[in-house]
């Protein structure tokens, strides 16, 4: 294969992270679910306290920053979805997941296993290719970046989880919730675009551009496809709630300051 496509890229650390991830993602067995929320969260962790042992004799501090704050990332949101799980505010919406899921085949966990696993590898690409690679000056943008998006998806779900611990019933429209429906879908996708700006100096051959950016871009897509979701949800939960529907109709479902007020009738997302 010509070397402008595949030069130096680390097919053994990607082989390796691929069965971390496998092993942690295998937790969707138990419960499909958990494929996308607590293999989704500790994968990305694991793969970073990985990255960060096997090249631990070329970590320099921008480098010690991004990978700091994937596995800050991955431990907070795993450890914030096994709280959730224990919060009664969250039964009804665990009892509907548990139903939606409970007559997926086999061959079709498979895939889902297999196509996560992938996935979070290449989520978290752009660190092993700095590692593996030379980082550019894209790096300090990339993990500021990184830590704006970090913030501000951990204030958004303290947020959310603090009001609906003492309101289950009630929407919250407070807070970040005042300036954008999802700020916590929108902190995500902010976090992962740092990820994949942080590593544009290292991508040198095509294969590592159509890594990180299948990562990129398909987590962007997953979040469309998330916040769409909890639109219709949201729509059947509070239908006929005057106050509700003053709310969408004043702001924004997924990016401050965009006069983009429903997802529902989009059609390329993920998720």
């Amino acid at each position: 294969m010509p070397d402008f496509l595949v030069a130096n890229l680390p097919w053994s650390s990607l082989g390796l992270a691929l069965l971390l991830s496998l092993a942690i993602s295998a937790l969707g067995f138990r419960r499909v679910d958990w494929f996308i929320s607590l293999g989704y969260g500790f994968s990305i962790a694991a793969e970073a306290a990985f990255f960060a042992l096997l090249y631990r004799n070329v970590l320099s501090p921008w480098l010690v920053a991004q990978l700091l704050l994937l596995l800050a990332y991955g431990l907070r949101l795993g450890l914030y979805l096994v709280s959730r799980e224990r919060s009664p505010s969250f039964a009804r919406e665990l009892a509907a997941s548990k139903e939606r899921s409970a007559h997926i085949t086999q061959p079709i966990k498979f895939a889902i296993w297999i196509s996560v696993a992938a996935l979070y590898v290449a989520m978290a690409s752009p660190l092993l290719f700095n590692l593996t690679g030379t980082p550019g000056a894209t790096l300090p943008v990339g993990a500021i970046i990184m830590l704006v998006g970090l913030v501000l998806e951990a204030a958004a779900d303290a947020q959310k989880f603090r009001i609906k611990a003492r309101d289950p019933k009630r929407f919250v429209s407070t807070g970040l919730f005042s300036i954008v429906r999802c700020p916590n879908y929108f902190g995500e996708i902010i976090f992962w675009f740092g990820g994949f700006i942080a590593g544009i100096g290292a991508y040198g051959s095509l294969a590592h551009w159509l890594i990180a950016a299948v990562g990129f871009v398909c987590i962007e897509l997953i979040m469309l496809g998330s916040a769409r979701r909890l639109e219709i949800k949201q729509a059947e939960r509070y239908d006929g709630d005057p106050a509700y529907l003053d709310y969408v109709r004043r702001v924004p479902i997924l990016f401050p300051l965009l006069p983009l007020y429903s997802l529902r009738h989009l059609k390329i997302y993920l998720g």
